[in-house]
């Protein structure tokens, strides 16, 4: 066990929208330490985001939001069985899993370039459409249908 709580450290401001959010997911879409790359690809996004709508970033603040769970289910064993139970999830978690579905169901369209890809599933998930806000909207029913278990709750 730790000896203290885990300090979380501070992120910069990405340089060209002096925004923390956009920082963090450029981290959640680098891969292989590649983060010129995935900066690239997001701003090329944005400046496609920019000639279909005005503000990229108000765009990718609303898609993050609709995105975002309120409920998951984790697994819990009790006397043999395992139980999926509904809990909330905390606010850093609902971040986290909004980037890696998002970046998930860009990943999964196929036959465009990354940025094309990620721009038309932010526009689709800032207006409540999409493979991401789908994943959303099943975790919430899977969660509601084990209502029941939620006695189990630790």
């Amino acid at each position: 066990m730790r000896r203290r709580p885990s300090v979380p450290r501070q992120i910069q401001p990405d340089p060209r929208h002096q925004n923390v959010m956009v920082a963090k997911f450029i981290n959640y879409l680098m891969d292989g330490g590649k983060k010129t790359t995935a900066s690239k690809v997001l701003y090329d996004a944005f400046d496609i985001l920019t000639k279909q709508t005005k503000d990229p970033l108000e765009v990718f603040d609303q898609a993050i939001k609709n995105v975002m769970p309120a409920v998951e289910v984790r697994s819990k064993r009790v006397g043999g069985a395992n139980y999926q139970v509904p809990r909330e999830v905390r606010g850093e978690r609902k971040i986290s899993l909004a980037f890696r579905w998002i970046i998930a169901a860009a990943k999964k369209k196929k036959g465009k370039p990354m940025a094309e890809k990620m721009a038309q599933e932010l526009l689709e998930a800032s207006q409540n459409a999409g493979d991401a806000v789908k994943k959303r909207m099943d975790t919430h029913r899977m969660a509601d249908a084990n209502k029941a278990f939620a006695h189990f709750r630790w």
